[in-house]
C-alpha cells in the first residue's frame, strides 16, 4: 500500500520535493500535469503526457524509490508499458520486486557554465524544416538507433554542421522542462575524429545557455569517448539513472 506516502498534486510541489534537482527540472515538462508520491527523502512522479513523453521518474535513495514503485504497482497505479526513469538500480534487485521488459542504465550530465571555445564551433547553425530530408539521411547513416528524429514532438530545434553542401553533424534541442537538453548528437562516419562532435556540442550548449541556466545531456557510461568529451566541455555533474519499462 502507498498510504504512507504524501501525494503531491502540482508540478511546483514536485519540483520543491525534488529540491529542484536538474533531472527533475528536465523531466517535468512545463505543459504536462504531474502527480507525485513522496516518502522520506524520495519522490516519484507520474505524468499524464502526450505521445512520446516519459511516463515518470524519481529522485532520492534508490531503495526507497523502489519501495514506492512496488506499492504503486500493487495498488494498480503503475501499469504495463509505463517507462520509469529511476535512480540507478541493479537489474537483479529490480527483477525480484517488479516485472520489467526493459532495463537500461545511462547517466545525465549537466553544466551551468559555457564550454571552452572549440575549433569550427562557428559552423554550427540552426536547421529548418527544409533541412529535414538531410537530417533523416544523416541519422539513418550515422545514428539509426536514436529516438530523436525529424518530426519528433519532443524536439524544439535542430542544429547541424554542413560541409560541401552535405549535412555532416546534427543534434536535437529537446528542452521541454526548465533546463536545456541536448539529444541525438551525431557525426557522419567519415567525418569523425575531426573535432566536429566537440564543435557541435559546444555550439549547441552555448545557444541553450542563452535561454536556460543549466544544460544537460544523456550518455551511456560505456561510451567512454563521449563521456571524456562531455567532461572536457564542462558536463562534469553526473546523475546515474536506470530506465525501466514495466511488463
Amino acid at each position: 500500500m502507498i498510504a504512507d506516502a504524501q501525494v503531491l498534486q502540482s508540478r511546483d510541489a514536485v519540483l520543491a520535493a525534488a529540491r529542484h534537482h536538474p533531472f527533475a527540472r528536465h523531466m517535468l515538462w512545463r505543459e504536462v500535469p504531474a502527480r507525485a508520491y513522496q516518502r522520506d527523502d524520495a519522490v516519484l512522479w507520474l505524468l499524464s503526457p502526450p505521445e512520446h513523453a516519459p511516463s515518470g521518474g524519481a529522485i532520492g535513495p534508490a531503495g526507497t524509490v523502489l519501495e514506492i514503485c512496488v506499492a504503486l504497482a500493487a495498488d494498480g497505479v503503475l501499469r504495463a508499458g509505463q517507462a520509469l526513469h529511476l535512480p540507478r538500480l541493479e537489474l537483479g534487485v529490480v527483477s525480484q520486486r517488479l516485472a520489467v521488459v526493459e532495463h537500461d542504465d545511462w547517466d545525465l550530465h549537466w553544466t551551468g557554465t559555457a564550454p571552452p571555445a572549440q575549433p569550427d564551433e562557428e559552423r554550427v547553425v540552426r536547421l529548418t524544416h527544409a533541412d529535414h530530408p538531410a537530417l533523416a539521411a544523416l541519422i539513418d547513416e550515422a545514428f539509426p538507433s536514436t529516438t530523436s528524429r525529424p518530426g519528433d514532438p519532443r524536439v524544439v530545434d535542430w542544429y547541424g554542421i554542413w560541409a560541401g553542401g552535405r549535412l555532416v553533424a546534427c543534434g536535437a534541442d529537446r528542452s521541454r522542462g526548465d533546463i536545456g537538453f541536448l539529444a541525438g548528437l551525431t557525426v557522419a562516419p567519415e567525418q569523425r575524429g575531426r573535432g566536429l562532435g566537440g564543435a557541435l556540442t559546444a555550439g549547441m550548449t552555448r545557444a541553450l545557455l542563452a535561454r536556460h541556466d543549466t544544460v544537460g545531456l544523456g550518455v551511456y557510461p560505456s561510451n567512454v569517448g563521449a563521456v571524456r568529451l562531455y567532461h572536457r566541455l564542462g558536463f562534469t555533474n553526473t546523475h546515474p539513472i536506470s530506465t525501466l519499462r514495466l511488463a
